[in-house]
């Protein structure tokens, strides 16, 4: 027979010996779960983009707080969580993992490593919201970041701490500017930050490889959420970058972050609110799509000197659609940086690259940061190609031109290839110089039309090799005196009449040496 006591006993004594540890964090309970959204109710206190744990390992973030239920997004699991789960109160906003850990690798917008290269360790993080420097804690930006390209350097220069936007369309080599730029801080004691947003991954793989390959990977970091990820990843990465970002520039560095690009940030911000059930307003994108980018944007800032001088640059990248730079996200982030670079898909289709249109960039900061040398030589830049591309279409009525207008035309067609530049081909300072004197003396009369590109680089290897000290003579910041201006016009005329021979005709035969020339 069966002993009822003897089972009650043993049943008491199990019980007794139990530990029950009650979770005492707010609860609440999952009403709908679907397309990667959450409505929980029962949670109290819940605070604005606070983290949110839910049953099974998965983290939300609270984004919509009604009067009866919580509206969150799910980072993963959106698969897994089901109707009926408890989904449980942190008291913390999202953090991101920051420290000289991260340099050299790629991290996912929750600080968390992806390249196969083992977990950090890095115990430190920051808030990705974080308050932007106030008016009073920043300083003038006079401090020229050098992005190794002659058209932006020349006409359209970035400072340290400013916010230079890159827009054009689809395939006009956007990204391309970019990673030049972040190539150029080698040496420079730059740390760099490229953030991706919502890319394909073999276009990012393509991008972290290059880095790699031009060892630039030792002072740059990838946060990337890549088009497969969830939705929320894609627009919490510009911030988890940022937070990367003030780490180095209060501890007093220079920053520069890319922002890869904002067009897909405002479209991923927009499918989490249409899918939140907010109300919708022009191109259906949610009323403070504006502030979804101004409180990004404004981070970036140069600190005044007593709060260390360190330097967030910002270049974001925003795609137009048919070169519309007047659609809802273009004007916003127009409106917000201090300057754009506006990349033409004409220019690039007929060679000129990188494809800047001059007439539609600038640059708000302007000479301030720029060096001195090349603020004196470029300063009629402008205008010269201004006046040469109004040229350009009144020839094409096949009007008979006078011998003043052919040279102007035929300069100005000069100056356009002076500017074209291949990518991963920077110049420095001291070669930009060069470049800007001899294409505006009367030097350029001597050599053919279409060999210009040819000419400049193989000018430069000539002076690398034979007249190095003559470019460390140069001195960027201060004006270039004229008989320094003399010595380089004179070297350069040496190579015009060695490669393409007094006559301006002629084949370019190889870059001449030393034993060369005085033969």
């Amino acid at each position: 027979m069966i002993d009822v006591n003897a089972i009650g006993k043993e049943l008491r004594e199990k019980v007794a010996g139990t530990r029950i540890e009650a979770d005492r964090r707010p609860c609440g309970r999952i009403l709908y779960s679907g397309d990667g959204v959450l409505r929980i109710a029962g949670l109290r206190d819940v605070k604005y983009n606070e983290l949110l744990e839910i049953e099974g390992g998965y983290r939300a973030l609270a984004l919509n707080l009604e009067q009866d239920c919580v509206g969150a997004v799910l980072f993963t699991g959106d698969d897994k969580v089901r109707y009926g789960d408890l989904a449980y109160s942190t008291g913390e906003t999202v953090h991101m993992r920051v420290g000289e850990e991260l340099l050299g690798r790629v991290v996912d917008p929750l600080g968390e490593a992806i390249d196969g290269m083992g977990a950090l360790t890095s115990a430190l993080s920051r808030p990705v919201e974080f308050p932007a420097p106030a008016i009073m804690d920043r300083g003038k930006v006079n401090k020229p970041l050098q992005t190794g390209i002659l058209a932006i350097d020349s006409m359209i220069p970035i400072g340290r701490g400013q916010r230079e936007l890159i827009i054009g369309d689809r395939q006009t080599g956007k990204t391309a500017i970019a990673v030049d730029t972040i190539l150029n801080q080698k040496g420079e004691d730059v740390v760099c930050i490229y953030v991706s947003i919502g890319q394909k991954a073999s276009s990012l793989a393509k991008t972290v490889s290059t880095l790699r390959e031009k060892g630039a990977m030792a002072y740059t970091c990838v946060v990337c959420s890549t088009a497969d990820d969830a939705v929320p990843l894609q627009y919490l990465a510009p911030y988890s970058g940022c937070a990367l970002a003030e780490y180095f520039m209060y501890q007093g560095k220079d920053v520069l972050i890319v922002y890869d690009d904002l067009s897909k940030h405002a479209v991923a911000y927009r499918t989490m609110s249409l899918l939140l059930q907010r109300p919708s307003g022009r191109e259906a994108y949610p009323g403070d799509v504006f502030y979804l980018h101004s409180r990004l944007l404004e981070r970036a800032a140069k600190l005044s000197e007593e709060k260390g001088g360190g330097s967030i640059t910002a270049l974001p990248i925003v795609e137009t659609l048919a070169g519309d730079i007047s659609a809802y996200i273009p004007t916003n982030v127009i409106s917000i940086t201090d300057g754009q670079i506006y990349l033409e898909s004409e220019l690039f289709n007929s060679g000129v690259r990188p494809a800047v249109n001059v007439g539609l960039s600038v640059s708000r900061v302007g000479g301030s940061a720029q060096c001195k040398a090349i603020r004196q030589i470029s300063g009629q830049l402008r205008v010269d190609l201004a006046q040469y591309r109004e040229l350009a279409i009144f020839m094409q009525f096949g009007s008979d031109l006078d011998a003043e207008t052919q040279k102007t035309l035929s300069r100005g067609m000069k100056m356009t290839d002076t500017l074209k530049q291949r990518q991963y081909l920077n110049y420095s300072v001291r070669e930009m110089i060069v470049l800007l004197l001899v294409s505006g003396s009367d030097l350029v009369d001597k050599i053919p039309e279409r060999k210009m590109v040819a000419y400049n680089e193989g000018l430069l290897d000539y002076l690398r090799t034979n007249h190095a000290a003559l470019l460390e003579k140069i001195n960027p910041n201060a004006a270039v005196p004229d008989a320094l201006r003399a010595e380089i016009l004179d070297a350069a005329e040496k190579y015009v009449n060695v490669t393409v021979g007094d006559d301006g005709q002629g084949e370019e035969p190889p870059v001449p040496t030393a034993e060369t020339e005085k033969a």
